[in-house]
């Protein structure tokens, strides 16, 4: 989970992508009477879709790939990380990483059709008349009906609807498999976040300043008082009190102060107030899950993963389950890779692939 930054405004066009495929006919000399039935098959297609979430309208890209005209298609929600984080999984025009437009590619590969959208404060959605970011609430129903919106689409098996989020957005996507109807048969928690949100704010900060003491920008004891700092300023912000951060580096000041500040502040709470894996004890039994965690991840390190793996145990949940990536980050590449190169790595393919191997072929009509 990349550390949040505040709202701005950003808009996004969506790309069509139009492939056509072309059916061979009867083999020559072959006689009629024996040739195979002709197989219809539809192109792939970009689709701009929009819907509503509490008066807002928020638009989205549905990939459909190729497929037979007789079948219906897996389905997959993808849900993007915090921030103003649009729906190929950027932040325009600094940070643009492409990682859900990726992921949807990866699926289509499968014979999986996707929708990706713009959340609240990014791409074509916008701020949706608001001045501050809405709470987790908020973001849930509005998740809640792009679910709704990709269920409803003729392509789409209602018996095969998927969930996949990356960081941010694999909590979220655990409160969507809370909230949806139908359940979805399956959660892909790509290097989700899961801790409470400031305890692993907290855990991120402190392992900066680590960084800093080891490059020999900061003393040992100047980084612990920063990091005394932090958590009294967190402690402050859970119990309401009035927080002072003026002895914290400046840097340090300046992002907590706009964490905890009139704009951030009410989703921070809600946020903050969630429990990952009390979260994933509430999923249906039998739903089919992926965990991923890079070795390299500096946001959601590996080794705060097992509380989460053992309440999705506890729930009965199936599938791959845990896929440690050796050498990955949190945006799916090698490390060393640059942020904004659009690359998901073979192994974070891999993991997709494997979650996604019950519904690979698709269902007749």
């Amino acid at each position: 989970m990349r550390l949040p930054t505040p709202w701005r405004r950003k808009v996004i066009a969506a790309v069509a992508v139009a492939v056509v495929l072309v059916t061979a006919g009867p083999v020559s000399g072959t006689p009629r009477a024996s040739a195979a039935p002709r197989v219809t098959l539809v192109p792939a297609v970009d689709r701009e879709v929009h819907f509503t979430a509490d008066g807002t309208t928020a638009y989205g890209t549905l990939h459909i790939p190729a497929h037979r005209a007789d079948h219906r298609l897996a389905a997959a929600l993808l849900l993007p990380g915090s921030g103003p984080t649009d729906r190929d999984g950027d932040e325009p025009p600094g940070f643009t990483p492409h990682t859900l437009a990726l992921m949807a590619g990866v699926l289509s590969g499968d014979g999986v059709m996707s929708l990706r959208f713009d959340k609240y404060g990014t791409g074509r959605t916008g701020l949706g008349g608001r001045d501050s970011a809405p709470d987790m609430g908020a973001y849930t129903r509005q998740a809640v009906a792009a679910y709704d919106t990709l269920r409803a689409q003729p392509e789409a098996d209602p018996h095969a609807l998927l969930v996949v989020g990356h960081s941010e957005g694999g909590l979220q996507a655990l409160l969507v498999g809370h909230a949806a109807e139908p359940k979805p048969a399956g959660l892909a928690l790509i290097a989700p976040q899961d801790m409470r949100l400031l305890d692993l704010i907290r855990l991120q900060l402190a392992a900066q300043l680590n960084r800093a003491v080891a490059a020999g920008q900061l003393t040992a004891p100047q980084a612990r008082s920063n990091n005394r700092g932090v958590a009294r300023a967190i402690a402050d912000f859970r119990a309401r009190r009035r927080i002072d951060t003026s002895g914290l580096l400046p840097s340090l000041s300046s992002f907590l102060d706009g964490l905890f500040g009139p704009v951030n502040a009410d989703f921070v709470r809600s946020d903050d107030a969630l429990h990952p894996p009390s979260v994933a004890r509430g999923i249906a039994h039998g739903t089919r899950t992926l965990v991923t965690c890079g070795t390299e991840d500096a946001n959601v390190p590996c080794r705060t993963t097992p509380s989460l793996l053992s309440a999705l145990a506890a729930a009965h949940t199936t599938g791959p389950g845990l896929r440690v990536l050796t050498g990955l980050d949190h945006l799916l590449h090698l490390a060393g890779t640059p942020a904004d190169d659009p690359v998901i790595a073979p192994a974070a393919q891999q993991a997709l692939h494997d979650f996604v191997r019950p519904w690979r072929h698709a269902t007749r009509r």
